[in-house]
């Protein structure tokens, strides 16, 4: 396994602190709003990550975290005057279940930051003791990056953005610029407040991550964990800021390897919120199924840029489609074993830090060659068997093709166009079997218009929608 390591800015080997297991953290959501492509996004790019390395035949444990107190989630419950707790438990389900959808397995570990603050107050007590904190007057706590003489070793970047450095009001008693608040004090009036003994406040934002590592992995001399992961806009300051407050406080590193994914884009433009294109995904998912966004968000490369459009999202279902339409050539049953060399393909594509470009390639060129293999011999039952096989490895390494082909291409159809068209299939093969070909011919047209098309098989008549 070779991935790209942001601090190095090159691909190297992996090799994980214990052999054969791999320890991955990465970065979840703040939980105030629904989930976008950007969080989509993410949550796929190590998705794959966390399939290839198991197809490896590694040991994963995956940690993904809720960032659930934060100054926007505040802000959301005097906006709606709800709680803290019923604001982020309704936004954590939703978004379980959306990428669930999009057939994200789920993390090992999911922390909530609200369920770590003894950790995080042990952790920047610590650190004041050590003299690498240093407590305001009004209570807030701020890191000392001057005593970091490794600040910047991971993002290569340092930079005065105010707003970014911690998310929180700063203040003219920070001691430098880059310096970032790990708590923030509560003024008067102030309803999330949590005790501590520098003062009764709330977290920062980067310290949640170095706590929930430093409590749920135990590491080695060197490093606590393997590979630490997020989006790229996370890189600084938000993982510089954590690699430093772990440094100081364990003197150990706090990942081996880092690794981001690349922005979304809507049409060309980035997407934020502050542009008023944020894209969220359950609209996303209201006109689309979820593996058919998975299949056109994990087409590109992790660490590229991504430019969301409806027509490359229509294109690209035609690639997945290709898939699916071999999976009607074959005999419902039990699938053989996957043919050696599309597995091994497979796995040293996504090997090379998860080229997926070179994967879906290799796919493409299967579905061609067992097309043409099938027009020759139809009935060779253990071809379609191996076939079969090779897409349930497709469906447990990359997470799609896995479902029943005739129910795949009736997605999007509702209950009542699903009756009405069932009906019609009824008529044409009381019509056929009566020999009113007219009849028959009528009704196919007909389903036509419904953007329906049909299929007669040996197990009857099988329909399919067209976008």
């Amino acid at each position: 396994m070779v991935i790209y390591d942001s601090a190095k800015k090159t691909k190297v080997p992996f090799e994980p602190i214990r052999e054969g297991e791999a320890t991955i953290y990465v970065c979840g959501p703040t939980v105030y709003d629904d989930a976008h492509l950007g969080h989509a996004r993410s949550a796929l790019s190590f998705d794959l990550l966390v399939r290839t390395l198991r197809a490896l035949e590694y040991r994963v444990t995956l940690a993904k975290n809720f960032t659930d107190v934060d100054d926007k989630i505040i802000k959301k419950m005097a906006q709606t005057g709800k709680s803290l707790e019923e604001i982020t438990s309704h936004y954590i389900a939703v978004y379980l279940d959306e990428m669930g959808q999009l057939g994200v397995q789920r993390a090992d570990i999911e922390p909530k930051a609200t369920e770590t603050i003894t950790e995080m107050t042990a952790m920047i007590q610590q650190l004041i003791d050590q003299g690498y904190a240093y407590r305001i007057s009004n209570g807030d706590v701020y890191f000392d990056t001057s005593k970091d003489s490794h600040y910047g070793d991971i993002s290569h970047k340092v930079t005065e953005d105010e707003e970014n450095q911690s998310r929180v009001v700063h203040t003219g008693e920070k001691k430098n610029p880059k310096d970032f608040a790990m708590w923030k004090a509560c003024a008067g009036g102030e309803s999330v407040c949590f005790p501590s003994t520098f003062s009764s406040g709330r977290p920062g934002w980067h310290i949640e991550c170095s706590a929930m590592i430093e409590k749920y992995f135990e590491g080695d001399e060197c490093y606590q964990i393997d590979i630490h992961g997020g989006g790229a806009d996370l890189l600084f300051p938000h993982h510089e800021n954590e690699a430093a407050q772990s440094r100081c406080a364990t003197g150990k590193e706090l990942a081996k390897y880092w690794m981001h994914n690349g922005f979304v884009q809507i049409n060309g433009e980035k997407m934020s919120k502050s542009l008023g294109n944020s894209f969220f995904l359950k609209d996303a998912l209201k006109a689309y199924d979820g593996e058919v966004l998975r299949f056109y968000l994990i087409g590109v490369h992790y660490r590229n840029d991504f430019n969301f459009n409806e027509e490359d999202l229509l294109s690209s279902k035609k690639r997945l489609d290709k898939l699916y339409r071999l999976k009607k050539r074959l005999t419902p049953g039990k699938a053989s074993v996957a043919n050696k060399a599309f597995r091994q393909a497979l796995l040293d594509a996504m090997s090379d830090d998860l080229n997926i470009s070179v994967a879906l390639s290799v796919i493409d060129e299967m579905v061609a060659t067992a097309n043409e293999t099938l027009d020759k011999e139809p009935k060779n039952k253990m071809l379609k068997k191996e076939i079969l096989a090779n897409t349930e490895l497709i469906d447990t390494l990359l997470g799609f093709g896995g479902k029943e082909p005739f129910s795949y291409f009736q997605i999007g159809v509702s209950d009542a166009a699903k009756a009405e068209v069932e009906a019609l299939i009824a008529q044409r093969t009381e019509a056929k079997k009566a020999k009113d070909f007219a009849s028959s011919d009528a009704i196919r047209e007909r389903l036509k218009k419904m953007g329906i098309a049909i299929m007669d098989t040996a197990e009857g008549t099988a329909w399919e929608r067209i976008l």
